[in-house]
């Protein structure tokens, strides 16, 4: 008996341009690294019983993961959108603003909305489609956004909205 799991919603297809050069350069740094693990695989193959042949089922694992992530990517660089124009109306949150947010107690922190496969919670970057990333869109200068969290709801007022990194 198997566990049924619905499909995932899909995500959005809006990407940086730096964010879709770097999930070009990994698609063929992968390509490089298959020839490698394959030639691993052939020698480790070539050594005999494969059933007890640790390298070679290592080897068949790492293969196995590199083409997952190959074919996954081969197929999400074909449906991807660069957006790399800023929007007409710049006084609005749509996709690569950088938000600034004051949360309740004072606490001023910034985010940079981009796609799902550049988020970076290090640098501040969320998805658009995570909850924080929904709430912001298409909102404007000075007004409150209330994000649901699990631990409850959490207000911010946005403070300023800019497009690139040094407007300000």
């Amino acid at each position: 008996m198997t566990r049924y799991r619905p499909p995932q919603p899909k995500s959005s297809a809006y990407i940086t341009k730096p964010g879709y050069e770097t999930l070009n350069q990994e698609l063929k740094d992968l390509w490089v690294t298959r020839r490698e693990v394959t030639a691993a695989l052939s020698a480790a193959a070539a050594e005999g019983d494969r059933s007890e042949n640790a390298e070679y089922i290592y080897r068949k694992k790492q293969l196995r993961e590199i083409d997952r992530r190959i074919r996954y990517l081969q197929k999400r660089l074909d449906e991807l959108v660069v957006v790399d124009q800023p929007p007409t109306n710049q006084q609005q949150v749509f996709f690569g603003a950088w938000v600034e947010l004051e949360d309740e107690e004072g606490q001023c922190i910034t985010y940079r909305i981009v796609g799902p496969d550049e988020f970076n919670v290090e640098k501040g970057w969320i998805s658009m489609d995570s909850p924080v990333g929904r709430a912001l869109m298409k909102k404007n200068l000075d007004d409150e956004v209330t994000v649901q969290r699990p631990a409850g709801q959490m207000r911010y007022i946005i403070t300023a909205i800019r497009y690139t990194e040094d407007q300000y």
